[in-house]
Formats: C-alpha cells, sequence, structure tokens
C-alpha cells in the first residue's frame, strides 16, 4: 500500500520497502552471462570457484640454487663448510630423472621442479662451486626452505571463490592458474536515466533564460557507472504526465532495464507530475514519498511489476546522495552482491566547527580534508543542495544521524570519501 504524502520514511525504512517488495531472486536467475576472465575485472561471481586441482601443482623452488636434503646441510657455517656432490641440473618445465641421495645436490631455477629425495633448495649465494662435481655450502637450511609444496597455493576441491564475489585483479589471475578461462557473472543491471522538467535542456544547446543544463543525467550515469551497472540515457521529458508515462513505459519493455531513475519531478509543487504517473504504472505502486535525510526528503521509491523506480530530487546534490543511499545498494544486489556501505574507504577527521542539524532526520555534510602533522581535518562546505560546485570541492560526506542534534568543533567524524 502507498504511503500517505510526504509522511516521510527512514532510510532504514526505505530499504526494508525494497526488501520486502523486491523479488529478488526472479530478477537476478535470469540475470548471468559467461565471459572471458579477460572481461571479468569488477563483475560479480554467479557461481562458486572449487580449483579442479592443487596449485602449483608440484613441488617447485622459489629461489635459484641448489636441491638438496636439508639435512645435509646441518651444522654448515663459514667457518666450517659442507660439502655436496653435484649431479647435475633441473631443466626447466621438465620432470626430473634425477633422483637425490644422501650427500647429493643439483642445481635448479626459481620456479623448477624439486627432484626425487629433495626437500629443501639453499639459495646459490650460500654456496661456491669448488669444481664441476662439488659444492661448498656454508649455511644450514631446514626442510621446506625456499620451496613451494604442490598444494600449498591452493588445494583442490576446496572453496576459492563464493557467489556474489566481486572479482579483483590477484581473483582473475587465480582462475588463469586453475585453468578457468570463462566463468558465470551476473550481468551488469541495466538504469535507465530520465531528466524532467520544461526548464532543461541538452548539455550542447546554449541555455535562454530560465533555461539549465541537464546536469543530472550525466552526473547519474558516472554514478551508475561506478557502481558496476550499466545507463541507459532517456534523454529529458517535459512535465506532461503522459511523456513521462511513455517514456518510463518505453524504458522497461522496449530497452529491457532493471532500474528506472527519475531525476526531477518528485516535490509538492503544482507542476510535478512523478509521482502521478508512478501511482498508476502497476503494483504496488509508490512505496515511499518523502524520506528524512538532508538533502534529498522529496525522494519518491516505487516497485511496478517487480521494476525499482526512483524519483530522485531534481538537485543534483540531493540526487547524487539518495542514490549512493538506496540505488548503488540496490545494483549490488542484482548482482547478488550484499552492499555494505562499511567497505567504502573512509578517513577519521578532526570538524573544525561548529555544524548545526535538526533531529529526526540524517544530515549529509560536504567536507573538505587535509592533513596537517599527521592529523586529518575537516571542513564544512555551506551550500545549498542545488550547488553541484560543492561537490567538486568536497573530499567527501560526514553523516549526522537522525537523533543527533548536529556536532561540535573537535568532534571526530569518520568521512565517506568519494
Amino acid at each position: 500500500m502507498a504511503k500517505p504524502l510526504f509522511k516521510v520514511s527512514t532510510p532504514q525504512e526505505v530499504i526494508r520497502e525494497l526488501k520486502n517488495h523486491l523479488n529478488l531472486k526472479e530478477i537476478i536467475k535470469n540475470n548471468i552471462e559467461i565471459i572471458d576472465i579477460k572481461d571479468s575485472l569488477d563483475r560479480v561471481l554467479a557461481e562458486e570457484i572449487i580449483p579442479p586441482c592443487n596449485l602449483p601443482g608440484f613441488t617447485r623452488s622459489t629461489m635459484d640454487g641448489y636441491a638438496l636434503r636439508a639435512e645435509d646441510s646441518f651444522g654448515a657455517t663459514e667457518s666450517l663448510p659442507s660439502y655436496l656432490r653435484l649431479i647435475g641440473e633441473i631443466k626447466m618445465g621438465k620432470r626430473p630423472e634425477l633422483k637425490i641421495n644422501r650427500g647429493e645436490a643439483v642445481k635448479i631455477s626459481t620456479g623448477g621442479m624439486l627432484p626425487e629425495g629433495a626437500n629443501a633448495v639453499i639459495m646459490w649465494e650460500y654456496t661456491s662451486k669448488i669444481d664441476d662435481t662439488t659444492i661448498e655450502l656454508r649455511k644450514p637450511v631446514a626442510p621446506g626452505e625456499n620451496i613451494l609444496r604442490e598444494d600449498e597455493d591452493l588445494k583442490a576441491g576446496e572453496v576459492l571463490l563464493k557467489e556474489g564475489h566481486k572479482l579483483r585483479p590477484q581473483d582473475i589471475g587465480v582462475l588463469a592458474g586453475i585453468g578457468k578461462v570463462k566463468v558465470k557473472v551476473f550481468k551488469k543491471p541495466r538504469v535507465a536515466i530520465i531528466s524532467t522538467g520544461n526548464e532543461v535542456i541538452p548539455p550542447q544547446d546554449e541555455p535562454q533564460i530560465g533555461e539549465v543544463r541537464d546536469i543530472n543525467s550525466y552526473t547519474l550515469g558516472a554514478c551508475v557507472k561506478k557502481a558496476n551497472g550499466i545507463p541507459i540515457y532517456s534523454g529529458i521529458v517535459k512535465d506532461e504526465a503522459n511523456f513521462l508515462e511513455q517514456e518510463i513505459r518505453k524504458s522497461i519493455e522496449k530497452d529491457k532495464v532493471e532500474v528506472v531513475i527519475i531525476s526531477g519531478g518528485s516535490s509538492m509543487g503544482t507542476r510535478d507530475i512523478t509521482l502521478e504517473v508512478l501511482s498508476k504504472l502497476g503494483k504496488p505502486g509508490v512505496l515511499v514519498h518523502g524520506v528524512s535525510v538532508k538533502p534529498g526528503k522529496p525522494t519518491i521509491v516505487a516497485i511496478v511489476d517487480n521494476k525499482p523506480i526512483f524519483g530522485l530530487p531534481g538537485h543534483p546534490v540531493s540526487a547524487m546522495i539518495i542514490f549512493s543511499l538506496f540505488v548503488q545498494p540496490l545494483i549490488s544486489w542484482l548482482q547478488g552482491g550484499d552492499y555494505n556501505d562499511d567497505f567504502h574507504q573512509k578517513i577519521e577527521a578532526e570538524l573544525i566547527c561548529n555544524v548545526v542539524s535538526d533531529p529526526g532526520r540524517e544530515d549529509y555534510i560536504r567536507v573538505v580534508l587535509w592533513k596537517e602533522n599527521g592529523k586529518f581535518y575537516a571542513k564544512p562546505i555551506l551550500g545549498k543542495s542545488g550547488l553541484i560546485s560543492t561537490m567538486v570541492h568536497a573530499s567527501g560526506l560526514v553523516k549526522i544521524g537522525l537523533n543527533i542534534e548536529g556536532l561540535k568543533k573537535g568532534n571526530k567524524v569518520m568521512v565517506k570519501l568519494f
């Protein structure tokens, strides 16, 4: 059931509404593709990765030196060296045919396969070659020293990467190491971005009196890309209900998007038609109109036939903050992930002045950071939510909780970095 107009919800309530009314399993079950690992950076796994083999797969040397029985080096010193018989050399990429017996050693390079009987490698720096068949050891080595056992890196059959894991460069490397060159990943969610307003024009046009260039489409598009989604730029729609309805239906039915973002048209102004359109598009319809967040209060959240639709405020700062609170987590959920804001980089800083906030809402303060004498300081950037320059100059955001009446000079704050 739709909430009454502007009965504000807390951010936590908005998240609950989304999770309660969205059938995420239905959305993502067919949202899977198989791609080459060369194209898989930052993609989210749709399968569990279990190595079919040990890695490296054979016991190998991690140093250039001599493979030997560690016991034959015990007691060796600079003044009282030990001597071993040199019986050959290990060829790279080949299985050794040699076997190390007591008192014997074999030359080996980094990555070479350890021969039977050897259990350590001594670095060549601690040896001297006396003649073609004799080496001198000036240091003892322990069993297992300077070698990598066949299953020391990865063990066959053990879970390596879980479904929902976002692939990093090192993950792609290990996939190559186990021969996994194709992986199942969740498709990047397609997110339609619709700007509304008779006064909004394309950025390449010259604005006349009363007109403004479309900032939000490009700002939100970049936010979608950064969140691992695919932005679908639907253009600018005039303030007429039938035009907006047509564009939303086109985005859902023709462009096959998973999410729709509407920029502007969410306040209580007489010309704002987003709420009207979303109220009649389908069930369950509008879930939230008004969020206890500053800036960003006049936000609409709706679900239409399992498609989430967001009516974001037209002011650029508000739009970006609301995106980070609700759309960014949603994009993560649609890829099988469990969004956690704690994973974002944050820095503790000292506030250099008082900041006022009304209890009953979350306040997001733009701050600039600098470091002095090994300590970070945060200075609030004051300005209205229509001033995108405040975001450009800011280093990050400081959150003031729902029931906190502002912050005082000298308070320690956590700054969420852009």
